[in-house]
């Protein structure tokens, strides 16, 4: 791939002392030097017509051809524009940006490519070619973009207000020497041949072959990466299901952490600062994620300290970009063809910070639809904050019956 910005650079740094021949030449030879592609790439970076640059190739191929005449500036035909006023401001009114399905704007629900703006203009009473499209875009300063995650919902008030308070509260837990852990679900990835994002190092000319189609197989399904991550610690703990992403697999997954990880690394710990999305397994409203959190207090005797990131700001939570990120960067280009291929693939995941991952899979089948009544969350030791109680919350072990 030919670095265009390079050559922009370049002619951009010297192109108000060229004359047309010599901005011809410069762009010829740029696009000489750059091989296979450089007239296309020449083109882009400078602005010249190819043809203009295939006449540059020939003029430095026989320099002899070229003649002491040189056109004075601003010499030669009229543009388009000057013989045309009205097609820049059509042009524009094709392109521009306005409310989906409005039925008096064109091309509105189609792809915007040089062959059809051409000929929708052409329909206006233009003449105009294809090719004359891009430098008429150009000038409007128009680029093709991708489509970018900037959009979060609606903006709860108090959104800032719960960052910090978790901040706080994280602070306040680490320095009393007890764990900090944030939780979540990664995306569920189907098992077997199946195309995976990204690209891998392999001898040339010998891609990895995988499936045309990305249907589920009905034996392998697909993997289920449920992660507990230690912040203090930089560390985490995967369990990767093959089942329902449920309440009863999140809260398991906290008890593996605890059963491998969390136990050895806090000999004395005695309170469990836990910080989630306010959605899916794991969401604030989830009344089987607080019973099974109830159940997991009971058993350890730890007192657990809840907090979910407010809705719309998942990407908060620091288990996404320290754990679940580096963890898509390790199996890029990797078929995960197997259920033992996903758990060593995350298993093998470091970084030059010090991350540390353990992986295991869990077979066990969880059940989707358990319902819990208002009469069993009465039973519940739950105590919430002042501050935005569907957020905040302590789970304490309940007195033996």
């Amino acid at each position: 791939m030919i670095d265009t910005s390079v050559i922009r650079a370049r002619f951009t740094a010297v192109e108000r002392d060229l004359n047309e021949r010599s901005r011809r030449l410069l762009a010829a030879a740029e696009a000489q030097t750059a091989g296979y592609g450089g007239i296309a790439a020449a083109s882009r970076a400078t602005g010249i017509a190819r043809s203009t640059i295939g006449r540059g190739l020939k003029d430095l191929a026989m320099p002899g051809s070229l003649s002491g005449e040189i056109r004075r500036p601003g010499g030669g035909g009229p543009t388009l524009i000057e013989k045309d006023p009205t097609l820049l401001e059509n042009l524009r009114r094709l392109v521009e940006p306005a409310t989906m399905g409005d039925p008096m704007r064109p091309l509105m629900w189609v792809s915007k490519s040089h062959a059809k703006l051409a000929a929708a203009l052409r329909e206006m009473g233009h003449k105009i070619a294809d090719s004359s499209i891009p430098k008429l875009l150009d000038l409007l300063k128009y680029r093709r973009q991708v489509n970018r995650k900037t959009l979060e919902g609606g903006h709860n008030p108090d959104r800032n207000a719960q960052f910090e308070h978790i901040n706080a509260a994280a602070i306040a837990a680490q320095a009393a020497g007890q764990p900090v852990i944030s939780i979540d679900t990664k995306k569920k990835e189907p098992i077997g041949p199946y195309k995976n994002g990204g690209s891998d190092y392999r001898p040339k000319g010998c891609p990895e072959m995988v499936n045309v189609h990305d249907f589920v197989d009905k034996e392998l399904g697909k993997a289920v990466p449920y992660g507990v991550y230690d912040v203090a610690a930089n560390a985490g703990c995967v369990s990767v299901g093959i089942g329902n992403d449920t309440a009863q697999f999140a809260v398991n997954s906290i008890r593996r952490w605890l059963d491998v990880m969390g136990h050895e690394r806090y000999p004395d710990m005695n309170r469990l600062m836990i910080t989630a999305d306010g959605g899916g397994s794991n969401g604030s409203r989830v009344r089987l994620f607080k019973r099974e959190l109830q159940a997991l207090a009971d058993e350890t005797g730890l007192t657990l300290e809840v907090h979910h990131y407010p809705p719309g700001t998942s990407k908060w939570n620091k288990i996404e970009h320290r754990l679940f990120c580096h963890i898509t960067q390790t199996w890029r280009g990797k078929p995960l063809i197997s259920r033992e291929t996903v758990v060593e693939l995350i298993a093998s995941t470091t970084t030059k910070t010090g991350l540390m991952v353990r992986c295991e899979l869990d077979t066990r089948d969880y059940p989707k639809g358990i319902k819990v009544s208002d009469a069993e969350m009465t039973t519940l030791n739950i105590k919430g904050d002042t501050f935005h109680p569907e957020w905040n919350y302590t789970i304490s072990p309940r007195e033996p019956t």
